[in-house]
């Protein structure tokens, strides 16, 4: 699980996620979002 910022507002899974908030998301699914611009992968410290 990767956390991801959403930049366009989306349903996943049944859930709704809000364009600028952050999830938990699997990382492939994040990997394929960044990739089609729905969503940036949030870098961890």
């Amino acid at each position: 699980m990767v956390k991801v910022k959403m930049l366009v507002q989306s349903t996943y899974n049944g859930q709704l996620l809000r364009e600028g908030k952050v999830y938990d998301i699997a990382k492939e699914t994040a990997e394929r979002w960044q990739l089609s611009k729905i969503a940036e992968i949030v870098q961890e410290d």
